[in-house]
């Protein structure tokens, strides 16, 4: 027996639409009773039919339904308990965000996710920028209306600068906003002054800027360098963040960082020699999540990654095919924790995550 339940989201009626197929006896209801012949005693699949029915159709109450078939609210539940787990009830959604709710669902599962936020991209002129910092914008004033966020930590980049664009503006005068990154000479809209003071400017927030370079040149000691009180202060406050917004790089000439940010001695040849697929908070990783570039990450003025797996929140936002690796990577180290992407990415995503599970598959 199959109940199969429709509803015509589309119509400007409620009206619903069944088939039911009892011991080779088919009744077909269009918006109206049934009939449906029920043993007192034992709950055939024809009871267990009608229960249904009642239930998901008529969106009757487990009391309602023990009532009018004189028969106790456990024996109901049992029921529909037991369609449930024989596979008796089949629910098709009619809906086009459907697709999105699964390829959200099945990311998460994918990569290990807690939350995962799926934007439409605009297909025929692949801008993930703008989608991406809308989805983070709608994602962070439903998080700050819920969280008791006393600070949070920004990267910067393009898709960061986009979401700021998209906030409406709000009051969260007890809240700061951490830059977490250091900055480059070029780009300052969406650079580390830029980000951190858009989003505090949106959000009705305080802000913090790291005053510093991402880059120590060659040769200057960084813990030297960091015991200036200014940046001993801030480097502080990485430890009490509630969350952190994270982005990520390829190794390629698409990257500001790489483009604009590296020094002069370091080349992108150098780094993927090395393994390296990708950068977050300017520290480069393997397709397995390790640092391949110690030296570098010695040079690096910012969080570093190991601080950030202790923030209660980690969101990442990010999207784009030459992103796919360094995303991988990153929710494979454990920076991750909400993904915010489109849906070409996401798709892309699956795709070398089954890639990958198959190669497992057959190495064993």
């Amino acid at each position: 027996m199959q109940v199969k339940i429709f509803r015509c989201i589309a119509c400007h009626t409620n009206e619903f639409r069944a088939i039911l197929s009892l011991d080779q006896r088919t009744i077909r209801v269009v918006r109206g009773g049934m009939t449906v012949a029920r043993e007192p005693n034992e709950d055939t699949e024809a009871f267990i039919a009608e229960v249904c029915w009642h239930y998901y159709v008529n969106e009757m109450t487990q009391a309602e339904i023990a009532k009018m078939l004189d028969v106790t609210r456990l024996r109901v539940n049992q029921a529909i308990q037991r369609a449930k787990a024989l596979g008796l009830v089949k629910v098709q959604i009619d809906s086009p965000f459907v697709a999105r709710v699964e390829l959200q669902h099945d990311l998460k599962d994918a990569l290990g996710l807690s939350r995962a936020v799926v934007a439409p991209a605009n297909r025929d002129e692949h801008d993930y920028h703008r989608p991406v910092g809308a989805a983070l914008a709608a994602h962070l004033s439903e998080r700050l209306r819920v969280a008791q966020w006393k600070s949070f930590g920004v990267s910067w980049g393009l898709t960061l600068d986009s979401a700021i664009r998209k906030l409406q503006k709000q009051s969260h005068p007890g809240m700061e906003v951490v830059s977490i990154l250091g900055g480059t000479a070029q780009g300052s809209t969406f650079n580390s002054f830029g980000i951190a003071s858009g989003f505090a400017d949106a959000l009705g927030a305080h802000y913090s800027i790291l005053t510093a370079p991402i880059y120590l040149s060659d040769g200057i000691d960084r813990d030297l360098f960091l015991s200036q009180y200014a940046l001993k202060e801030h480097f502080a406050k990485f430890d009490s963040l509630d969350a952190v917004i994270l982005t990520c790089s390829n190794v390629s000439e698409k990257s500001f960082l790489v483009s604009h940010g590296l020094p002069r001695e370091l080349t992108p040849a150098n780094l993927m020699n090395a393994g390296a697929i990708g950068d977050v908070l300017g520290q480069f990783l393997d397709r397995d999540g390790n640092s391949v570039s110690p030296d570098v990450d010695d040079r690096t003025i910012g969080m570093p990654l190991e601080l950030v797996h202790n923030v209660p929140e980690k969101i990442m936002a990010a999207a784009g095919a030459h992103k796919v690796d360094i995303i991988r990577a990153a929710c494979a180290r454990g920076l991750v924790d909400t993904l915010v992407t489109d849906d070409v990415t996401a798709e892309l995503l699956l795709a070398a995550q089954a890639n990958v599970t198959k190669d497992q598959g057959q190495e064993a």
